[in-house]
């Protein structure tokens, strides 16, 4: 079995009213545990890697595994660079076989932006690699958090549309109140400018920063066109929490076998997420 366009599952996600949730995975532990609650709940994903994850598994390598898990579990999956930051990582994941790419520029000038994610697109659009750009700029709660900008800067609906128009991007992470890492308080989406976006710009969107996000807020962004949502740091707060409790018991202190358990921890993540956007089914 083979990873799908991410662009594919998007729109299946979009005709039946819910997102696909994009998971980080980084070491075949990660991924063996997202597939196996997936494919037990037939739910499509996208497992996401970037610039935070590489250290441990190169493109090359996070590819190659991913591909091996995916063979065991046989899941509808996609295999997504996550918030890319050049042109010539983008570059490596294609050629590692990732089956979508995100080029963040979000910080840099719209013009700027807008010529790197159309060359991106002239790449990627031949060999059916789904293109992921950002407008706006979703910042973090936390300087721990690797992904996200140090401010944020919601997205404008007009410029939206433009930025479309002139790359062709296969769909947009929009900035709506939203940010990467543990809120520390609720989140207050900005549901009217979502719905001006989901207006002009008639391509999947994407929320950055799910976790932390209430189910009702979901359902509505849903309903205004976000058709993946990202979920990062409730799997890694699993991992990390499993790995201090068992070592700070004196339990596991043979590596392999506290990481298989943290691994484990994160399944009850994947299943709550995987309910909450309605993905259940749906593959």
């Amino acid at each position: 079995m083979k990873f799908v366009p991410m662009k594919k599952l998007m729109a299946h996600a979009m005709k039946h009213g819910y997102a696909v949730p994009s998971f980080c995975a980084w070491n075949a532990e990660s991924m063996a545990t997202i597939l196996a609650v997936c494919k037990r709940l037939r739910s499509p994903v996208i497992l996401m890697a970037g610039p935070g994850e590489f250290p441990v598994l190169s493109p090359a390598a996070n590819a190659a595994v991913a591909r091996t898990m995916l063979a065991r579990y046989r899941v509808k999956a996609a295999l997504h660079l996550d918030h890319g930051d050049s042109p010539a990582l983008v570059a490596e994941c294609v050629k590692a076989g990732f089956t979508s790419v995100m080029l963040d520029y979000s910080t840099r000038s719209f013009e700027e932006n807008t010529r790197a994610l159309a060359k991106v697109c002239r790449l990627c659009g031949p060999k059916g690699i789904t293109v992921e750009g950002e407008i706006g700029a979703v910042g973090k709660t936390d300087a721990a958090t690797v992904e996200g900008s140090t401010g944020s800067r919601l997205t404008e609906p007009e410029e939206a549309a433009e930025y479309v128009k002139r790359t062709g991007v296969d769909c947009l992470a929009v900035s709506i109140g939203n940010a990467h890492g543990a809120y520390v308080k609720l989140p207050r989406f900005d549901f009217e400018r979502l719905e001006r976006i989901h207006e002009k710009v008639r391509i999947p969107l994407t929320l950055h920063g799910g976790t932390g996000t209430p189910e009702a807020d979901l359902r509505r962004a849903i309903a205004l066109g976000i058709a993946k949502v990202n979920v990062a740091t409730a799997l890694i707060a699993a991992y990390r929490e499993s790995l201090l409790t068992q070592w700070n018991a004196g339990r596991n202190l043979w590596t392999p076998i506290a990481q298989g358990e943290a691994a484990r921890a994160m399944a009850p993540v994947v299943e709550e997420w995987i309910l909450r956007l309605n993905a259940q089914g749906k593959a």
